[in-house]
C-alpha cells in the first residue's frame, strides 16, 4: 500500500467519508481514509439519520443546517440512491401555551428564508391522522426528511473509490508527528505522510487532537433507539422523535445522556421513549419492540460545529460535529473549498475552533 499522500483523513464515519468523497471529485488520487474499526460501525450507523432544519436554533446554525439538507438531491444524482426522502417535518406540541414560543420560533426562521409554519390541532392530524388527537399543534418544515445512513455511507465510499480514494480499515491510527512539513500519521497498520491532514475521528476527536497537542473539546453523548416490528405504512412525515423506515419499521428516541463512551441500552430510557412515542402516535401500544440500540454522539462543548482549519497548524483541518448526516454534504464540500481554494463559498468562521481559546 502506498505510504505518501496529499490528504489523509482520520475517521471513515459520514464526515470523515464525505470530505473524502467530495475532495475525491476535485483531484482523482492522493487521498487517505484511516478507520480504526469500519465506517458505519460508530456513531454514524447508529442514527435515526434525520436530515433536520426544523427546530435548531439560533437561526444562523438553522440556516446552516439548511443549505445542507438542500444539497441531497444533488448528493443522491451524483453519488447514487441513498433512499433520501423529504417528508417534511412535525414538531408536536400539546399545550396550547407553546403555540406563542412556536410562532417565534417560525418568525426567526422567516427573516432568513426558511420556511416554519405553526399548524393548528386540525391541521395536524389532516397531515398526520394517527397523531395523539389531544396534541395542540405543531411546527412544520418541508425542507426536513431523512434517509438510510448505511446506504449514504456506502454510497460516499463507492464513489470516492471510484475516485481514486483508498480506504484503511480496522486501523487505529496511533501517533501523529510533524516534520518535514509533513504530517507522519502511525498506525496499527503502518506510518503514512500527507501534506494535508484531516481530523474527522467523531467521538475520538478530543484524544486525536491530543497526538498533535491541539484540544479538541468534544464530548460524548449517548442516544438510545428503540426499533419496532415492520408496520404497513401509516406515519406520513418525519417527527421530532420517531420516523417510518421504508421497511415499515419506526425508529424511536431521541436521548441525550452522559454515559462516555458506554453503548449499553438502559430500561429507564428505554421506557421514557415508549411513552414519548405512543403520547405521539397513541397506535404504537399495539406495536412490538424487536430491538433497541443506542449510538454515541460527537458533541462539542457548546453544541455547534467545529470546522476549518487549526489555528497555528499548517495544512491541518478539523471537521467534528454532531448531526453529521445532516451535515455531511455541506461540510464535504466547504472542508473541499479551504483544501484546495484557501477559501469556503459561505463563511465558517463562527465555527472555528479559535472560538474555544
Amino acid at each position: 500500500m502506498e505510504t505518501n499522500y496529499e490528504t489523509i483523513v482520520i475517521g471513515g464515519g459520514v464526515v470523515g467519508s464525505g470530505i473524502a468523497y467530495h475532495l475525491s471529485e476535485r483531484y482523482k488520487e492522493g487521498v487517505l481514509v484511516l478507520d480504526k474499526k469500519y465506517p458505519m460501525s460508530g456513531t454514524s450507523g447508529s442514527t435515526q439519520a434525520w436530515v433536520w432544519v426544523h427546530n435548531k436554533t439560533p437561526s444562523w446554525y438553522a440556516e446552516f443546517s439548511m443549505y445542507s439538507a438542500e444539497l441531497y438531491p444533488y448528493l443522491s444524482k451524483k453519488i447514487g440512491d441513498v433512499e433520501y426522502k423529504r417528508t417534511g417535518g412535525l414538531s408536536p406540541f400539546f399545550n396550547e401555551s407553546d403555540r406563542e414560543k412556536a410562532e417565534k420560533l417560525a418568525e426567526s426562521y422567516r427573516k432568513i428564508g426558511i420556511k416554519i409554519k405553526v399548524l393548528s390541532r386540525e391541521e395536524v392530524l389532516e397531515k398526520e391522522p394517527y397523531m395523539n388527537p389531544e396534541v395542540a399543534g405543531a411546527t412544520y418544515s418541508s425542507i426536513d426528511g431523512n434517509v438510510n445512513p448505511f446506504r449514504l455511507i456506502d454510497m460516499y465510499m463507492r464513489a470516492a473509490k471510484r475516485n481514486g480514494v483508498r480506504y484503511s480499515t480496522y486501523n487505529k491510527v496511533t501517533e501523529i508527528k510533524k516534520q518535514d512539513g509533513k504530517y507522519s500519521v502511525v498506525s496499527d497498520k503502518g506510518a503514512f505522510e500527507c501534506k494535508n491532514l484531516i481530523l474527522a475521528g467523531g467521538t475520538w476527536s478530543r484524544e486525536i487532537g491530543d497526538m498533535l497537542g491541539v484540544k479538541i473539546p468534544v464530548n460524548q453523548l449517548r442516544g438510545q433507539i428503540l426499533v419496532s416490528e415492520p408496520l404497513k405504512p401509516f406515519l406520513n412525515f418525519t417527527i421530532s422523535g420517531l420516523r417510518q423506515a421504508n421497511n415499515g419499521e419506526v425508529l424511536m428516541g431521541y436521548s441525550m445522556e452522559e454515559a462516555g463512551f458506554n453503548r449499553a441500552t438502559t430500561l429507564d430510557v428505554i421506557q421514557e421513549t415508549a411513552n414519548m412515542a405512543v403520547q405521539y402516535v397513541p397506535g404504537l401500544r399495539k406495536a412490538k419492540i424487536v430491538r433497541a440500540f443506542s449510538g454515541i454522539r460527537a458533541m462539542p462543548e457548546d453544541g455547534f460545529p467545529i470546522l476549518g482549519k487549526v489555528p497555528g497548524h499548517e495544512n491541518l483541518y478539523v471537521a467534528a460535529t454532531h448531526s453529521g448526516v445532516t451535515l455531511s454534504p455541506l461540510i464535504g464540500t466547504l472542508i473541499t473549498e479551504l483544501i484546495m481554494d484557501g477559501e469556503t463559498s459561505i463563511p465558517i468562521d463562527r465555527y472555528s475552533l479559535r472560538r474555544f481559546g
